[in-house]
């Protein structure tokens, strides 16, 4: 099902995933960008930690998701260790294209190959409703934390500082 959702746009791919799943009406669509944490939260109207960030990082050549609160950072380290020590670096744009079909920016945990990895921190804990990307620089969903979880098939480890 993953790949029938892969072959459209961006936009269309994360609405046509959440009405799967029963969850477009959360999906919120915006004239002004929420590419920033802080931008999204502004626009969303929540505390910045619900903003999900999902970062793109390689850890060694394996890239890998990593959900990350707005208020806090990705640690490399601690994403280095999950992984037996190997090298972590942030993906560049053309990797993060390349392995989730995502432009940085709108990088949904949605509709994610599934041999790739993601990672949630567990910060996330303080929250009952977050708000991940949809798919574009202009767009949010608002969820219960326990449908993200499921839905990116997460695993949840402490990943940020």
């Amino acid at each position: 099902m993953a790949d029938v959702f892969r072959k459209a746009g961006s936009r269309e791919r994360v609405r046509a995933y959440l009405d799967a799943h029963g969850l477009a009406e959360g999906l919120f669509e915006f004239e002004q960008s929420t590419k920033t944490a802080q931008q999204a939260a502004d626009v969303m109207g929540c505390e910045l930690g619900q903003i999900v960030k999902s970062l793109v990082f390689v850890v060694g050549d394996q890239p890998v998701v990593a959900l990350v609160p707005g208020d806090r950072r990705g640690n490399s380290e601690a994403l280095s260790g999950l992984f037996g020590g190997a090298a972590v670096r942030l993906a560049d744009a053309e990797m993060v294209r390349s392995a989730t079909g995502y432009a940085i920016g709108g990088v949904s945990p949605f509709d994610l190959p599934s041999d790739l990895p993601v990672i949630a921190d567990a910060s996330f804990s303080r929250f009952e409703v977050v708000y991940p990307a949809a798919g574009t620089p202009a767009s949010m969903v608002r969820m219960q934390l326990t449908d993200l979880l499921r839905l990116s098939d997460a695993r949840v480890a402490d990943i940020a500082g």
